[in-house]
């Protein structure tokens, strides 16, 4: 089959011919429709620091997808050849202190495939079919393809009371992106988002942002005092990852609001835990990954409503051989999901 592997630990990824992925008999073997680049892609093809530290080449990257099953194990049961599906990528050990405990996401062991085995980037992939998500039919294709960032995006927003409330994010990549979405689509009341790239923030106001700003041309903190009567949000969601970011973010913080942070730095970052944490009385939740598979559950039912509105995000549809074309429009800033297609045919 196709796949695009990072061969050597190097710069870049190779599309090579390699062996379709055996597998026993509680896996299922999916073939792959659609694919989408996550910002962790982006890194594993750059070669960065991290990357050194956790890839071992040679394998095949990828975890964003859906595909239809080609074949399953003999003692999988509740999945047939030609089940439209998708995938919880982490695979928990499901015998840390964590999994016994009903917390499979924060599974200490886990796995990532793509990461620490090989990906979707190919024409097949191997799943353990307890992974496996089935698609409802009312889920479009290229919804399908995300639901691992979505499935980020939802778990942060609904990690705490949002109907109603006032919502400050932070970031607004992907996941940013989809959080405002998802916000809206459960309620809330004002969102206020902060992004330094212009096309994300008029993707943001397309998403369903009521003020975006650009924290290099202002003040965003106090921009959301005064439209909040200087009381700040109910909830902070916290996408980018960026010190300076996740302080204001904390500064935006209504007394005893909400702070949700999915964003990862690549540094340690100071706050002001006195003034914006302690004395504010807020509470702070990490945020990782999806709940398995109560995460999954919501964001079905919110596409099944139609309520939730993703085209913005979408762009362009590339077969797997223009990989390079579109890692490097990732890269530029202009693009949020790009799609992949290992059998060359988009629609």
């Amino acid at each position: 089959m196709k796949a695009l592997r990072k061969a050597r630990p190097e710069q870049g990824a190779q599309l090579e011919s390699v062996s379709v992925p055996a597998f026993g008999p509680t896996d299922a073997l999916i073939r792959v429709r659609a694919a989408s680049i996550c910002g962790t892609d982006l890194h594993i093809y750059h070669w960065d620091k991290w990357s050194a530290s956790r890839i071992h080449p040679p394998m095949t990257f990828g975890h964003e997808f859906c595909g239809t099953v080609e074949k399953v194990g003999g003692e999988v049961g509740g999945l047939r050849p030609g089940d439209f599906v998708s995938a919880e990528m982490h695979v928990n050990c499901g015998h840390c202190r964590a999994c016994r405990a009903g917390q499979p996401h924060l599974c200490r062991l886990v796995k990532i495939i793509g990461i620490d085995a090989d990906g979707c980037f190919a024409e097949f992939v191997r799943i353990p079919a307890r992974n496996v998500w089935k698609i409802d039919p009312a889920i479009p294709e290229h919804y399908a393809a995300i639901l691992d960032p979505l499935g980020n995006a939802v778990h942060t927003v609904l990690a705490g009371e949002i109907a109603g409330q006032t919502v400050a994010v932070t970031g607004c990549g992907p996941i940013g992106l989809m959080s405002i979405a998802v916000a809206r689509a459960c309620g809330c009341s004002t969102i206020f988002a902060t992004e330094v790239n212009a096309h994300r923030r008029e993707l943001a106001k397309k998403m369903g942002a009521d003020e975006v700003f650009d924290p290099r041309a202002g003040d965003p903190v106090a921009c959301v005092l005064e439209a909040t009567n200087s009381d700040g949000v109910d909830v902070l969601l916290e996408m980018s990852g960026n010190p300076a970011g996740i302080r204001q973010g904390f500064q935006m913080l209504r007394q005893g609001g909400r702070a949700s942070l999915l964003g990862i730095p690549s540094e340690p970052v100071t706050l002001d835990l006195v003034s914006d944490v302690i004395f504010k009385g807020a509470v702070v939740q990490g945020i990782y990954g999806r709940k398995m598979f109560e995460t999954w559950e919501q964001m079905t039912s919110l596409l099944k409503t139609g309520r939730l509105n993703l085209e913005p995000l979408f762009n362009e549809r590339l077969p797997l051989d223009r990989f390079a074309e579109a890692f490097a429009l990732l890269e530029s800033g202009q693009a949020s999901k790009i799609l992949f297609f290992p059998d060359g045919s988009p629609k």
